[in-house]
């Protein structure tokens, strides 16, 4: 049987705000257990709360973005259950009446297509502490400096159809939130962390199978084998006689596999109802025009930018303006040397796999867009090759100062003079006489292969410091002659 997947997924964003979302409590990440918990987070009786106004605006440029409606009464409400790190007993979330409605996102895909996914809601909640099981002898310790941290859910629609397509989507959402400045992105801090809604069904078939939910999955690698290992363990059940059922499930990267955590509940388990002790949030389309007026340029805006003023295509324009610190960094590398295409070259190809070695950020690069910008100055000016500015670019990223300095220090100009040339193609020629009379010997296609021979003989005899261009230019006239 042909079987189709479904998948639905839950991010949870947390927000960049420097205080919690109904207290003064700080959000940042890594302080000695519950230092920042105050009597609200703890859920000391006699306390209320206050709503960070900051979380609001925040929720709503992320509504602006993706082109959602947003409400203009939403209400908050308690989601009532019992687990150790939620103090009161309940998480104060939204239900029937979210901040941001339904909206979309167009997500880029391996092959280049563009596919709309619907978000039916994003609406703000607060997060819950964290139950700590390391070092406690059979116990759990608990730690509240995470509750109350506020947090923006992003519930797509059942519209991704593979892992990959779920992967593009959870990169695109993580590319908004950095643009938008609302989430730092974080997945291993758990800034950002996805639920991923996973069914099968034959074929054709419109009625949607029974899902099961992979919690709190924190990266891009790991939710795409999640989700390929589910849809396969749904496949070979449903096969073999069995039946899905609906509940929530672990991903254990460690055995690459899915296990039963609980059996789902629904909504009305948890008795929502409305917050009492907070008033319906009240949101006035002068505000949204503001925030409107203030959007940064977009991803996918600098994307079609990059294309139509640089000329770049469309996958080098999407891989650049993945991060607004990547977009940034190419732009400034371009404005310094004033070749889009050899700016995009470098900053995707040796500047990446640097970063990539060494587990950096582009913020953390050791070369800065100067730096580099100033080294493709020397290549357009054929101070340098390509070939030797290999060798700049692995000095600069050591430590051992710009282009300029590199190449003075390590006597690296390139020899562009004719006669120099000339001279060091006549001793090369010389000391391949027999390579030559069987050059001039063969055909066309067997030479094609041999002059390439001659090209590494001659760029080693310069130690790599002759302009390959007047190399081959000179090198088949004399051939030639």
């Amino acid at each position: 049987m042909q079987w189709e997947t479904v998948i639905g997924l839950e991010i949870h964003a947390q927000l960049s705000t420097r205080s919690k979302i109904f207290s003064g409590s700080a959000t940042t990440f890594g302080a000695e257990p519950n230092t920042q918990a105050s009597l609200i987070d703890l859920a000391m009786p006699g306390t209320l709360p206050v709503l960070n106004a900051e979380a609001v605006r925040m929720a709503c440029q992320f509504g602006l973005a993706i082109n959602a409606e947003i409400a203009e009464r939403n209400v908050f409400a308690r989601k009532n259950y019992f687990y150790p790190d939620l103090p009161k007993g309940y998480q104060t979330s939204q239900m029937d009446h979210p901040i941001v409605g339904k909206g979309h996102l167009d997500i880029t895909l391996e092959d280049g297509t563009v596919k709309r996914v619907g978000i039916t809601r994003a609406h703000l909640e607060e997060d819950a502490g964290k139950s700590l099981h390391e070092d406690f002898h059979g116990m759990s310790g608990i730690d509240l400096n995470r509750a109350g941290t506020p947090l923006l859910e992003i519930v797509s629609e059942p519209d991704i159809r593979s892992a990959k397509e779920a992967v593009a989507y959870v990169k695109a959402i993580h590319a908004l939130v950095r643009y938008l400045g609302i989430c730092d992105g974080n997945m291993a801090e758990g800034s950002l962390r996805c639920d991923c809604n996973v069914s099968v069904r034959p074929k054709g078939q419109a009625e949607f199978g029974t899902r099961a939910e992979i919690k709190n999955v924190n990266s891009f690698r790991f939710i795409e084998k999640a989700i390929n290992h589910e849809v396969q363990r749904q496949i070979d059940l449903i096969e073999d006689g069995g039946k899905v059922v609906q509940e929530t499930r672990l991903y254990d990267p460690n055995k690459d596999e899915t296990r039963s955590m609980r059996s789902k509940e629904e909504a009305n388990d948890y008795r929502y109802f409305p917050c009492p002790d907070l008033l319906p949030v009240v949101i006035e389309r002068s505000f949204l025009e503001t925030l409107r007026a203030d959007l940064p340029e977009l991803p996918d805006q600098k994307r079609e930018r990059f294309q139509s003023q640089y000329g770049l295509s469309s996958y080098d324009a999407s891989v650049l303006s993945a991060s607004r610190e990547m977009a940034g960094y190419f732009e400034q590398v371009q404005a310094i040397c004033g070749d889009a295409k050899l700016a995009a070259n470098w900053v995707m190809g040796e500047l990446s796999s640097l970063l990539n070695k060494d587990g950096l950020e582009i913020e953390q690069s050791p070369v800065s867009a100067e730096q580099l910008g100033g080294m493709i100055l020397r290549i357009k000016d054929n101070t340098i090759s390509g070939k030797i500015a290999k060798m700049v670019f692995e000095a600069m990223a050591a430590g051992e100062g710009s282009a300029d300095q590199v190449i003075e220090a390590k006597g690296l100009k390139q020899v562009t003079d004719s006669g120099a040339i000339e001279s060091m193609l006549d001793e090369v020629l010389a000391a391949n006489a027999e390579q030559v009379e069987q050059y001039r010997a063969a055909d066309e296609a067997k030479r094609g292969k041999m002059f390439g021979f001659f090209v590494g003989q001659a760029m080693k005899a310069s130690k790599g410091k002759a302009n390959p261009g007047q190399v081959n230019e000179l090198l088949k006239k004399k051939l030639e002659g």
